[in-house]
């Protein structure tokens, strides 16, 4: 599976952006999906997740009812929704596909998003 994340940038407090996430290859709609995101000099932080059909979809404390993840397996695309952004959601944001105990299988190269305040 090969992952290409797009429409991160630069926008300002309290804006919104919506990442999307294109896959080809193997079949997508058979993976579990997330969005992780780095910010500098910081760890990689889990975002949101979705089930392979999309009927489960979970995101982390720190961007509920901010963030939203969906994804549209006929496009073979995973989406993540972001409103009222504030500076410190500022990271490259990375798809992955297969999520494991130690990360993902597969992996974008990321996108970067950065919030002015």
């Amino acid at each position: 599976v090969q992952l290409v994340e797009s429409w991160g940038g630069f926008v300002q407090s309290g804006g919104f952006l919506r990442l999307s996430c294109v896959a080809s290859g193997r079949a997508f709609r058979i993976y579990d999906m997330c969005w992780v995101r780095q910010a500098p000099g910081k760890c990689r932080e889990f975002v949101a997740g979705i089930s392979w059909s999309g009927g489960n979809a979970y995101v982390a404390d720190s961007v509920k009812g901010r963030f939203t993840i969906s994804r549209n397996n006929t496009k073979n695309t995973v989406y993540l929704q972001m409103g009222s952004l504030k500076p410190e959601d500022t990271a490259v944001y990375y798809c992955a596909a297969d999520p494991t105990d130690s990360g993902a299988n597969y992996w974008g190269q990321g996108t970067q998003v950065t919030v002015s305040s």
